[in-house]
């Protein structure tokens, strides 16, 4: 993938979605390209965090640790993100993501990421906004087990 395709898929995704041309650039050529195959682990739940990661091509399951096994609580594809909780809150990681399929992602170390969110305050909002997002589906899915539903 070339960097200007980099940085349409980049623009692609809501939380860079207003970021300038030329710094979408420089994040694409600063980030690192990672390949994973089918079963390799992104980050692992519990391990401390120190960058995320958004995807550009592939899915990954999210699970979580249970007394009773992995649990699958989400599925990211092409133009999500994963592990911005452990870099914003110095955290461990709160689930391990791993790859469903051949998975290529761009990481983005912490530090590039809060120099960004200093530069482009407007990714802080995006930031808020799509964890709000999350928070919601995840009370709604425990609404719904609450409610004895199956969840998908």
């Amino acid at each position: 993938m070339s960097l200007n395709q980099e940085v349409e898929m980049l623009r692609a995704v809501p939380l860079f979605a207003k970021i300038e041309p030329s710094k979408l650039k420089l994040l694409a050529f600063t980030s690192e390209r990672l390949t994973f195959d089918s079963g390799q682990e992104l980050c692992h739940q519990g391990d401390m965090g120190d960058a995320m990661y958004v995807i550009m091509d592939g899915v990954a399951d999210v699970t979580i640790d249970t007394p009773s096994g992995p649990l699958r609580v989400a599925e990211l594809k092409k133009n999500e993100f994963v592990g911005e909780i452990a870099i914003l809150c110095d955290v461990p990681r709160t689930a391990t993501v791993t790859a469903r399929e051949r998975l290529t992602t761009l990481k983005i170390t912490k530090d590039l990421f809060f120099r960004l969110v200093q530069e482009f305050p407007q990714m802080a909002v995006e930031i808020m906004r799509e964890l709000a997002h999350r928070l919601e589906l995840t009370n709604a899915r425990l609404r719904a087990v609450q409610a004895g539903q199956k969840v998908a």
